[in-house]
């Protein structure tokens, strides 16, 4: 681990090149575990409007457009959210903010299983705050990045990331418990669920020790934020590999009840299996950038996705070009969206990681935001999705070329990162342990 020296002209106590951990053993993967744990239960409760869009449309008379905007509000409110929550984990740090997150995501589950889900106004304002479950993101990464070593953050934050297959808990579970107990009860067992990990985070969730802790109010860090490098080039990024991700995984029942002539448990389970196969795809993109560096991951990942997208524009029979086309896009999604949180932990200053993944996170929830809403209304316009998937391919293939030239020749290779890391050190009269 690195440990500053007290005193120092560079850091002052609580304000330091905190970027290892300092505790070893299992420990850090203790915290990782639970950490991953909560991002998978609050996503799960975030997810819950998506698997039951199409019986809601039946059952209140939606057009395509507001089912669109049924499930993309709490995609919007989460990603927004994202911004100042993850400035409050750098400064509160995560054994605060998961269970202030997990409890106050409790209020609209419930709302929505009871009164909500009625009417679209009430699923609207319920799917308005059900969005502070999707902030839960930006508390994870900041958290789990102070506990592990740079060359492991990409492995690490990757393993984290896979909580996003809370998703896949939702869209599996969602319809099979409203058809055989009613409405209420898939948000009843979310609400349950989310305050009994909110006791176990609290119980065992610790900050790592000499973690960065700024001293500069909300409104100057955010402002600091906005003016690094990194923030924007890996919001781009996100807004495309994770907001792919988001919007398949919200829309992609819907999708293929309509172009495919599903059933809304068949549909829901093939989205069940992309959200799984991104998941899994998410720890490899981070390792994978560990070792060959995150422009690569992300360079590869988008021409997946601009080759998926163009394919699946022409909708093939789902079996198997179109089945091949959306598994290779969910694999590409997730690997990308490790690899960019690979490209942060490389290069956001410790004391900013949360207040640079709250941007990030947010574009990546925004790009989530948009798709669904555009599906929606082209579909409602031309009886079509082609020119949505069309739109997919050349936003992949922009910033493709972006990554490989922008952002590559920004970046810096994960050994030069090392080398200049222990330059660092040495000059600080530091010593490190991983």
């Amino acid at each position: 681990m690195s440990t500053p020296r007290r005193g120092s002209a560079a850091a002052g106590p609580r304000q330091t090149e905190a970027s290892e951990p300092a505790a070893t053993g299992g420990r850090p993967w203790l915290m990782l575990a639970v950490a991953t744990l909560g991002f998978a239960v609050n996503f799960w409760a975030w997810a819950l409007l998506s698997p039951l869009a199409p019986r809601l449309r039946d059952a209140l008379d939606l057009s395509s457009f507001q089912q669109a905007l049924l499930v993309a509000v709490p995609v919007l409110v989460g990603s927004l959210g994202r911004i100042p929550v993850g400035a409050l984990t750098d400064r509160f740090g995560g054994r605060v903010m998961f269970p202030l997150v997990s409890l106050t995501t409790i209020v609209p589950v419930l709302y929505l299983g009871f009164a909500g889900h009625t009417s679209l106004a009430g699923l609207l304002v319920g799917g308005f705050f059900l969005g502070v479950g999707g902030t839960a993101f930006a508390v994870g990464v900041p958290f789990v990045n102070a506990w592990f070593p740079p060359e492991r953050r990409g492995l690490a934050v990757g393993v984290f990331g896979a909580g996003m297959g809370g998703t896949a808990v939702s869209a599996l579970t969602t319809v099979k418990l409203v058809t055989a107990s009613g409405t209420p009860t898939p948000f009843v067992v979310t609400a349950i669920v989310l305050a009994l990990y909110a006791g176990l985070a609290w119980l065992l969730l610790r900050d790592a020790p000499g973690r960065a802790i700024p001293a500069e109010p909300l409104s100057r860090r955010l402002a600091a934020t906005a003016r690094l490098r990194i923030t924007w080039q890996a919001s781009v990024l996100y807004a495309v590999v994770f907001g792919g991700y988001v919007a398949f995984s919200v829309y992609l029942p819907a999708y293929l009840k309509t172009s495919y002539g599903l059933a809304q448990a068949d549909a829901a389970n093939r989205m069940a299996g992309f959200v799984l196969l991104a998941v899994l795809m998410r720890p490899i993109g981070g390792w994978l950038s560990d070792r060959l560096g995150p422009v690569r991951v992300l360079a590869v990942s988008l021409l997946v996705v601009a080759v998926g997208a163009t394919v699946q524009a022409f909708t093939p029979g789902l079996a198997p070009l179109g089945t091949i086309a959306f598994l290779s896009m969910a694999a590409a999604l997730g690997a990308g969206s490790g690899a960019t949180f690979a490209l942060v932990a490389q290069h956001a200053p410790a004391n900013k990681v949360g207040s640079v993944t709250g941007v990030v996170g947010a574009a990546g929830g925004l790009g989530g935001f948009v798709p669904p809403l555009v599906m929606g209304a082209v579909y409602g316009q031309y009886g079509s999705y082609a020119i949505g998937l069309t739109a997919l391919a050349a936003v992949a293939l922009g910033t493709l070329l972006l990554t490989v030239t922008v952002v590559a020749r920004n970046s810096t290779p994960p050994a030069a990162a090392k080398t200049r890391g222990a330059a660092r050190n040495v000059r600080k009269g530091t010593t490190a342990h991983v």
